[in-house]
Protein backbone atom coordinates (compact mmCIF):
# COMPACT_ATOMS: atom_id res chain seq x y z
CA UNK A 1 0.00 0.00 0.00
CA UNK A 2 3.20 2.51 0.93
CA UNK A 3 4.38 1.77 -2.20
CA UNK A 4 1.01 2.34 -4.03
CA UNK A 5 0.92 5.44 -2.38
CA UNK A 6 4.25 7.08 -2.86
CA UNK A 7 4.13 6.36 -6.89
CA UNK A 8 0.91 8.20 -6.80
CA UNK A 9 2.74 10.89 -5.03
CA UNK A 10 5.90 10.78 -7.49
CA UNK A 11 2.97 10.75 -10.76
CA UNK A 12 1.24 13.76 -9.39
CA UNK A 13 4.34 15.57 -8.45
CA UNK A 14 5.92 15.49 -11.90
CA UNK A 15 2.24 16.12 -13.57
CA UNK A 16 1.64 19.19 -11.58
CA UNK A 17 5.73 20.44 -12.29
CA UNK A 18 5.32 19.69 -15.61
CA UNK A 19 1.89 21.83 -15.95
CA UNK A 20 3.51 24.94 -14.30
CA UNK A 21 6.11 25.56 -16.89
CA UNK A 22 4.93 27.83 -19.99
CA UNK A 23 6.90 29.19 -22.21
CA UNK A 24 4.93 32.50 -23.17
CA UNK A 25 4.31 31.89 -27.21
CA UNK A 26 4.57 34.41 -30.39
CA UNK A 27 7.50 35.02 -29.73
CA UNK A 28 9.76 36.34 -33.06
CA UNK A 29 10.37 33.82 -35.75
CA UNK A 30 14.07 35.13 -35.33
CA UNK A 31 14.41 33.69 -32.10
CA UNK A 32 13.82 29.95 -32.93
CA UNK A 33 14.73 30.19 -36.84
CA UNK A 34 18.00 27.73 -36.97
CA UNK A 35 21.23 29.44 -37.58
CA UNK A 36 24.63 28.12 -38.85
CA UNK A 37 27.56 28.60 -36.32
CA UNK A 38 30.61 29.61 -36.66
CA UNK A 39 34.02 30.88 -34.80
CA UNK A 40 33.88 34.57 -33.47
CA UNK A 41 37.46 34.27 -31.93
CA UNK A 42 40.25 32.30 -30.79
CA UNK A 43 37.80 29.82 -28.84
CA UNK A 44 34.45 32.04 -28.39
CA UNK A 45 31.84 30.16 -30.93
CA UNK A 46 28.22 30.86 -32.18
CA UNK A 47 25.94 28.26 -31.30
CA UNK A 48 22.71 30.21 -30.84
CA UNK A 49 19.34 30.45 -32.89
CA UNK A 50 19.19 32.69 -35.54
CA UNK A 51 18.54 35.83 -32.44
CA UNK A 52 19.21 34.34 -29.75
CA UNK A 53 22.86 34.17 -28.52
CA UNK A 54 24.16 31.25 -27.12
CA UNK A 55 28.13 31.19 -26.89
CA UNK A 56 30.26 27.72 -26.62
CA UNK A 57 34.04 28.73 -25.31
CA UNK A 58 36.41 25.73 -25.82
CA UNK A 59 38.53 25.04 -23.41
CA UNK A 60 41.49 22.38 -23.41
CA UNK A 61 39.36 20.78 -20.09
CA UNK A 62 36.08 20.69 -21.45
CA UNK A 63 33.64 23.54 -22.90
CA UNK A 64 31.70 26.28 -21.43
CA UNK A 65 28.19 27.60 -22.98
CA UNK A 66 26.41 30.80 -22.15
CA UNK A 67 22.86 31.08 -22.65
CA UNK A 68 20.47 28.46 -24.45
CA UNK A 69 17.98 30.35 -25.85
CA UNK A 70 14.26 28.76 -25.42
CA UNK A 71 13.25 25.39 -24.68
CA UNK A 72 13.35 24.69 -28.84
CA UNK A 73 16.65 25.54 -28.83
CA UNK A 74 18.25 22.83 -27.11
CA UNK A 75 18.38 20.66 -30.36
CA UNK A 76 19.99 23.93 -32.47
CA UNK A 77 22.51 24.49 -29.79
CA UNK A 78 23.37 20.06 -29.97
CA UNK A 79 23.85 20.30 -33.56
CA UNK A 80 25.26 23.83 -34.18
CA UNK A 81 27.98 22.15 -31.44
CA UNK A 82 28.20 19.00 -33.62
CA UNK A 83 28.57 20.77 -37.09
CA UNK A 84 31.67 22.66 -35.62
CA UNK A 85 33.13 19.94 -34.42
CA UNK A 86 32.59 19.47 -31.43
CA UNK A 87 31.14 17.13 -28.05
CA UNK A 88 28.01 18.21 -26.59
CA UNK A 89 28.38 15.95 -23.35
CA UNK A 90 32.28 18.33 -23.43
CA UNK A 91 29.92 20.86 -21.79
CA UNK A 92 31.65 21.37 -18.27
CA UNK A 93 30.23 24.51 -16.80
CA UNK A 94 26.93 26.33 -17.89
CA UNK A 95 26.43 30.58 -17.42
CA UNK A 96 24.06 33.13 -18.48
CA UNK A 97 23.46 36.95 -19.04
CA UNK A 98 20.23 36.81 -17.84
CA UNK A 99 17.78 35.17 -15.89
CA UNK A 100 14.52 35.24 -19.01
CA UNK A 101 13.05 32.42 -20.61
CA UNK A 102 14.67 33.41 -23.75
CA UNK A 103 17.85 32.87 -22.36
CA UNK A 104 16.72 29.82 -20.05
CA UNK A 105 14.50 27.63 -22.15
CA UNK A 106 16.87 24.59 -22.16
CA UNK A 107 19.05 25.47 -19.19
CA UNK A 108 17.59 22.84 -16.90
CA UNK A 109 17.97 19.90 -19.71
CA UNK A 110 21.56 20.66 -20.69
CA UNK A 111 22.45 20.61 -17.22
CA UNK A 112 20.74 17.24 -16.52
CA UNK A 113 22.14 15.83 -19.75
CA UNK A 114 25.24 16.80 -19.37
CA UNK A 115 25.86 17.45 -15.90
CA UNK A 116 27.93 21.02 -15.95
CA UNK A 117 27.99 22.76 -13.25
CA UNK A 118 26.15 26.04 -13.21
CA UNK A 119 27.49 29.32 -12.29
CA UNK A 120 25.09 32.62 -12.02
CA UNK A 121 25.24 36.20 -11.01
CA UNK A 122 23.91 35.75 -7.22
CA UNK A 123 21.01 38.22 -7.89
CA UNK A 124 19.52 36.02 -10.02
CA UNK A 125 19.48 32.66 -8.34
CA UNK A 126 16.21 33.06 -6.56
CA UNK A 127 14.91 33.50 -10.22
CA UNK A 128 16.39 30.39 -11.50
CA UNK A 129 14.98 28.23 -8.57
CA UNK A 130 11.23 29.87 -9.60
CA UNK A 131 11.77 29.12 -12.92
CA UNK A 132 11.06 32.80 -13.62
CA UNK A 133 7.98 33.45 -11.56
CA UNK A 134 9.75 35.37 -9.08
CA UNK A 135 10.90 37.94 -11.40
CA UNK A 136 9.73 41.79 -11.39
CA UNK A 137 8.29 41.91 -14.88
CA UNK A 138 8.09 38.46 -16.15
CA UNK A 139 6.65 36.72 -13.25
CA UNK A 140 3.36 37.94 -14.51
CA UNK A 141 3.62 35.24 -16.75
CA UNK A 142 4.24 32.27 -14.23
CA UNK A 143 7.35 29.48 -14.58
CA UNK A 144 8.54 30.50 -17.62
CA UNK A 145 11.38 27.94 -17.96
CA UNK A 146 12.53 24.66 -15.77
CA UNK A 147 13.42 25.81 -12.52
CA UNK A 148 17.17 25.25 -12.02
CA UNK A 149 19.18 25.16 -9.11
CA UNK A 150 22.70 26.91 -9.42
CA UNK A 151 25.79 25.39 -8.27
CA UNK A 152 28.31 28.35 -7.67
CA UNK A 153 27.00 32.07 -7.09
CA UNK A 154 28.99 35.03 -8.25
CA UNK A 155 29.31 38.59 -6.98
CA UNK A 156 30.66 41.52 -9.26
CA UNK A 157 34.31 40.18 -10.68
CA UNK A 158 33.63 36.68 -9.63
CA UNK A 159 35.83 34.29 -11.77
CA UNK A 160 34.97 31.05 -13.73
CA UNK A 161 37.65 29.13 -14.61
CA UNK A 162 38.33 25.97 -16.63
CA UNK A 163 41.14 25.07 -18.41
CA UNK A 164 43.23 27.81 -20.17
CA UNK A 165 40.00 30.33 -19.55
CA UNK A 166 38.88 32.41 -16.77
CA UNK A 167 36.07 34.34 -17.12
CA UNK A 168 35.17 37.89 -15.02
CA UNK A 169 31.53 38.11 -14.30
CA UNK A 170 30.46 41.87 -14.65
CA UNK A 171 27.18 42.44 -12.57
CA UNK A 172 25.14 45.06 -14.39
CA UNK A 173 22.07 44.95 -13.12
CA UNK A 174 18.70 46.19 -14.06
CA UNK A 175 17.19 44.33 -16.93
CA UNK A 176 17.41 41.45 -14.21
CA UNK A 177 18.61 41.60 -10.72
CA UNK A 178 21.25 39.54 -11.78
CA UNK A 179 22.36 40.79 -15.61
CA UNK A 180 26.11 40.22 -16.24
CA UNK A 181 28.30 40.37 -18.90
CA UNK A 182 31.60 38.43 -19.21
CA UNK A 183 34.49 39.41 -20.32
CA UNK A 184 37.58 37.52 -21.34
CA UNK A 185 40.85 37.09 -23.21
CA UNK A 186 40.94 34.59 -26.40
CA UNK A 187 43.78 33.94 -28.51
CA UNK A 188 44.32 32.69 -32.20
CA UNK A 189 47.61 32.79 -34.08
CA UNK A 190 47.64 36.51 -35.05
CA UNK A 191 46.88 38.25 -31.73
CA UNK A 192 45.04 38.35 -28.33
CA UNK A 193 41.44 39.55 -27.78
CA UNK A 194 40.18 40.71 -24.69
CA UNK A 195 36.36 39.50 -25.45
CA UNK A 196 33.39 41.07 -23.82
CA UNK A 197 30.19 39.46 -23.87
CA UNK A 198 28.08 41.95 -22.73
CA UNK A 199 24.12 41.90 -21.71
CA UNK A 200 22.76 45.33 -22.20
CA UNK A 201 20.41 47.33 -19.87
CA UNK A 202 17.39 47.65 -21.76
CA UNK A 203 14.09 48.33 -19.53
CA UNK A 204 11.01 46.19 -20.14
CA UNK A 205 8.29 47.86 -18.08
CA UNK A 206 5.55 50.68 -18.76
CA UNK A 207 5.17 51.64 -15.23
CA UNK A 208 6.87 53.87 -12.55
CA UNK A 209 10.61 52.54 -11.28
CA UNK A 210 8.92 53.77 -8.37
CA UNK A 211 5.96 51.15 -8.66
CA UNK A 212 8.48 48.21 -8.95
CA UNK A 213 8.32 47.02 -5.46
CA UNK A 214 9.71 43.79 -5.55
CA UNK A 215 12.61 45.35 -7.00
CA UNK A 216 13.51 48.56 -5.29
CA UNK A 217 16.84 49.39 -6.61
CA UNK A 218 16.03 49.17 -10.02
CA UNK A 219 16.47 52.30 -10.68
CA UNK A 220 19.28 52.83 -9.18
CA UNK A 221 21.23 49.75 -10.38
CA UNK A 222 20.20 51.09 -14.06
CA UNK A 223 22.35 53.79 -13.29
CA UNK A 224 25.22 52.10 -11.97
CA UNK A 225 24.62 49.48 -15.23
CA UNK A 226 25.57 52.44 -17.87
CA UNK A 227 28.17 53.67 -15.30
CA UNK A 228 30.21 50.67 -15.38
CA UNK A 229 29.48 49.43 -18.80
CA UNK A 230 31.02 52.80 -20.14
CA UNK A 231 34.16 52.06 -18.23
CA UNK A 232 34.70 48.34 -19.76
CA UNK A 233 38.18 47.55 -21.69
CA UNK A 234 37.53 45.46 -24.35
CA UNK A 235 38.38 44.78 -28.21
CA UNK A 236 35.65 43.15 -29.88
CA UNK A 237 32.23 42.46 -28.35
CA UNK A 238 28.94 40.42 -28.68
CA UNK A 239 25.55 40.37 -26.72
CA UNK A 240 22.54 38.26 -25.19
CA UNK A 241 21.12 38.86 -28.86
CA UNK A 242 22.57 38.64 -32.27
CA UNK A 243 20.31 41.68 -33.47
CA UNK A 244 21.99 43.54 -29.96
CA UNK A 245 25.34 43.55 -32.04
CA UNK A 246 24.48 43.41 -35.57
CA UNK A 247 26.10 40.26 -36.54
CA UNK A 248 23.43 39.72 -39.59
CA UNK A 249 24.77 42.92 -41.28
CA UNK A 250 28.18 42.24 -40.19
CA UNK A 251 28.40 38.91 -41.15
CA UNK A 252 27.20 36.66 -43.43
CA UNK A 253 26.50 32.66 -43.51
CA UNK A 254 29.60 31.28 -45.51
CA UNK A 255 32.04 34.43 -44.23
CA UNK A 256 35.46 32.77 -43.54
CA UNK A 257 36.58 33.13 -40.02
CA UNK A 258 37.86 36.90 -39.01
CA UNK A 259 37.01 38.53 -35.70
CA UNK A 260 37.82 41.85 -36.61
CA UNK A 261 33.96 41.99 -37.85
CA UNK A 262 33.34 42.32 -34.28
CA UNK A 263 36.04 45.01 -33.46
CA UNK A 264 33.34 47.74 -33.40
CA UNK A 265 33.56 50.08 -29.95
CA UNK A 266 31.48 52.82 -31.99
CA UNK A 267 28.35 50.82 -32.42
CA UNK A 268 28.42 49.37 -28.93
CA UNK A 269 28.67 53.02 -27.04
CA UNK A 270 25.99 54.30 -29.88
CA UNK A 271 23.19 51.50 -28.45
CA UNK A 272 24.31 52.09 -25.24
CA UNK A 273 23.88 55.49 -25.60
CA UNK A 274 20.52 55.19 -26.70
CA UNK A 275 19.74 52.77 -24.20
CA UNK A 276 20.95 55.62 -21.36
CA UNK A 277 18.63 58.18 -23.32
CA UNK A 278 15.28 55.76 -23.00
CA UNK A 279 16.24 55.49 -19.24
CA UNK A 280 16.73 58.98 -18.93
CA UNK A 281 13.25 60.01 -20.55
CA UNK A 282 11.52 57.28 -18.93
CA UNK A 283 12.84 58.61 -15.41
CA UNK A 284 12.00 62.19 -16.42
CA UNK A 285 8.39 61.03 -17.29
CA UNK A 286 7.90 59.20 -14.59
CA UNK A 287 8.70 62.12 -12.33
CA UNK A 288 5.72 64.22 -14.09
CA UNK A 289 3.14 61.52 -14.13
CA UNK A 290 1.07 62.58 -10.97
Amino acid sequence: MKKIILVLLMIISFTGHAQTVSEPKNNPEEWSKIYEPFRIAGNLYYVGTYDLASYLIVTDKGNILINTGLADSLPVIKNNIKKLGFNYMDIKILTLTQAHFDHMGAMADIKKETGAKLYVDEKDAGELKSGGKSDYEMGKYGVTFKPVTPDYLLKNNGKIKLGNTTLTLLHHPGHTKGSCSFLFETKDKDQTYKVLIANLPSIIIDRKFSDVKDYQNIQKDYAETFKAMKNVDFDIWVASHASQFDLHTKRKVGDPYNPRLFVDKEAYFQKLGKLEADYLEKIKNDSSEK
